[in-house]
């Protein structure tokens, strides 16, 4: 079987690709699991950049919630807290980390970007960040972080979609790609990031304020407020109600 997420090393650039195409990459606990794991272990390994892609059509479509019938309110506080410690791990990462998103972005796939120092899009990639709908404080001050406590409170308050375009006026997204230009673009961010690990691990610590501890507070008293389970049971049924409404106009 694929390993859920794809590690290739190159002039000490490591690329991780999510690879669970056939469901989105949403994120289940294999796929959450094998991407920190690779994150730890290619900074171990002395990698002096991270690269994060999605295999297939979307980067990544959020919290996998193909089981959600079979969870608990206590399996889904676990799943929210081991994707925030992946969120974590990303930024906060000592080295430069690059996120290139492309079709579907959405949820904590979007909370994937924002953690990322450059965040890259392919042409028609789509944004959301619809964690609050269902009661989950994921990521906020990432994103707030990016582009601004106002513009952050629309998204998340709104829980609406947004193109590249808008994402990139918004700076969330710093750059968009082509896509027979991205293996180049890669290869010139790796060579003007050319800081010794030391040193970008103490600039990264003078420019990236660490709140960790209370970020992951926040999202643990969102998560364990009783009826964790009913309340994204009601946020998937009603995103089915406005679909069908959509499909009968």
């Amino acid at each position: 079987m694929t390993p859920a997420v794809e590690v290739r090393t190159s002039d000490g650039v490591a690329h991780l690709t999510l690879s669970r195409p056939e469901r989105g990459n949403a994120l289940g606990p294999d796929l959450v699991e094998a991407a920190l794991e690779a994150v730890h272990r290619t900074l171990a390994d002395g990698a002096r950049m991270i690269v994060l892609r999605g295999a297939g059509k979307h980067f990544c479509t959020g919290f996998d919630l193909s089981d959600l019938a079979e969870l608990s309110d206590g399996d889904l506080l676990l799943r929210v807290i081991r994707i925030e410690t992946l969120l974590q791990a990303v930024h906060h990462a000592p080295v430069p980390t690059i996120a290139v998103a492309h079709g579907a972005t959405m949820g904590a796939g979007a909370d994937l970007v924002a953690a990322c120092q450059m965040r890259w899009a392919l042409p028609g990639t789509r944004f959301a960040f619809p964690g609050a709908g269902f009661g989950l404080a994921l990521g906020t001050r990432r994103l707030a972080f990016r582009i601004g406590s106002e513009a952050a409170r629309d998204l998340v308050g709104s829980g609406r979609r947004i193109d590249a375009s808008e994402a990139a006026s918004l700076g969330l997204i710093q750059r968009m790609v082509d896509p027979d230009a991205l293996e180049s673009e890669m290869v010139a961010a790796s060579r003007h990031y050319a800081l010794d690990a030391a040193t970008a691990e103490r600039v990264h610590a003078l420019t990236v304020p660490d709140t960790r501890e209370s970020d992951l507070a926040n999202l643990a008293m969102s998560a364990a407020r009783p009826g964790l389970k009913a309340r994204i049971t009601s946020y998937v049924a009603s995103l089915q109600d406005r679909k069908a409404e959509g499909g009968k106009r």
